[in-house]
């Protein structure tokens, strides 16, 4: 599944959210492009646990794009 996640600016902000999301789903695996501001996250997690996870990190998920 895919992400809009906004707030994302550097390296940095892009391990805070990996480690948030592979917090609640430790298989996941986790792709980030800071230039479009997209995450993609592959394995067995709920949609709303990847939301909260994002939001953790201090982040804003503006939706989910698929």
């Amino acid at each position: 599944m895919r992400f809009r996640v906004s707030g994302m600016s550097c390296e940095g902000c892009a391990q805070a959210v990996t480690r948030a999301i592979r917090k609640a789903a430790p298989d996941a695996k986790v792709d980030i492009d800071l230039a479009s501001g997209e995450v993609t996250v592959d394995g067995r997690v709920a949609e709303c646990a990847v939301a909260a996870a994002i939001q953790k990190a201090g982040y804003t998920n503006e939706g989910r794009l698929d």
